[in-house]
């Protein structure tokens, strides 16, 4: 594991890099959900490709930019799923972005899952690892990540993110949302998944939702390369990660690709969400 964590590592500093360069334009590609991809997106992808293709223990890679997995060492048997740079287009006005890895053994699938990580980009490179036992923050200074602290969330937060498209929201999501603000929940929304829920996993608790819409009726963020990965280190770090109805670790993707609502938050403001939820049973 300490070979993945130091690939990882060495990725963050070369897309730290890579982000760096003023040239971020569109390429002619498009990924997996039909998006247009940025250059940085597939520079990213090809840096984190590169850095796990020399541990010999990774077996296959999936990632968001790719649309199927990819055999990297038939004697290995972790199983790595990654967004290399999550957020990408909002690189060009400056907010802060972020690669997100879930670390399988065996298959993607989520009880095999025995890690997972994330890196944001933002004034300070931080990183944000879950293996177990517990959660770890690690800053990047002078060219290495140095530990800073562990990291629990708190039974009840202040923050609100929501996350989707709010015409689109089924009107008891709309209620449930409105009532959190009712009550004084700060809204801390970038538009980006990794430091939203940075934040709130920093700040101690609070909830970041992404719900199923009338656009999007199974959500828009993936399981494997997104919600696995945040659900097992907010679960870790004593929260929890649900669907609207249950636990998403409990899920079972069908295809890489597939995505789901999610809800990740400390355990008050999840466990109002099932409450609202089964109501809507």
């Amino acid at each position: 594991m300490n070979t993945i964590l130091e690939a990882i590592q060495k990725s963050a500093i070369r897309i730290k890099h890579a982000i760096d360069v003023k040239d971020i334009g569109y390429s002619q590609e498009q990924n997996s959900s039909g998006e247009t991809q940025l250059q940085l997106d597939i520079q990213s992808d090809l840096i984190i490709e590169e850095e796990l293709s020399r541990v010999a223990g990774v077996h296959t890679i999936a990632s968001e930019e790719k649309e199927e997995p990819m055999v990297l060492n038939e004697s290995g048997h972790y199983f790595i799923a990654f967004d290399p740079l999550d957020g990408s287009s909002l690189v060009d006005v400056n907010l802060s972005v972020g690669s997100i890895f879930g670390i399988y053994e065996g298959a993607f699938t989520p009880d095999k899952m025995i890690a997972s990580c994330y890196v944001v980009y933002g004034p300070r490179v931080e990183l944000v690892f879950a293996d177990t036992e517990k959660v770890s923050l690690y800053l990047l200074q002078a060219g290495e990540f140095e530990f800073v602290k562990h990291i629990r969330l708190n039974e009840k937060g202040k923050i609100n993110a929501p996350g989707g498209t709010q015409q689109c929201w089924a009107p008891f999501h709309k209620s449930m949302i409105d009532s959190f603000f009712a009550r004084g929940y700060r809204l801390r929304y970038s538009g980006g998944m990794v430091p939203d829920l940075h934040q709130i996993l920093l700040k101690g608790g609070g909830l970041f939702s992404y719900p199923g819409a009338s656009d999007k009726p199974e959500g828009k963020l993936r399981m494997l390369f997104e919600v696995f990965p945040f659900a097992y280190i907010f679960e870790k770090a004593g929260g929890k990660a649900i669907d609207g109805t249950k636990r998403v670790l409990e899920k079972q993707p069908k295809h890489v690709h597939d995505t789901s609502p999610c809800f990740f938050g400390s355990c008050d403001e999840i466990n109002e969400v099932l409450s609202v939820y089964a109501g809507q049973q």
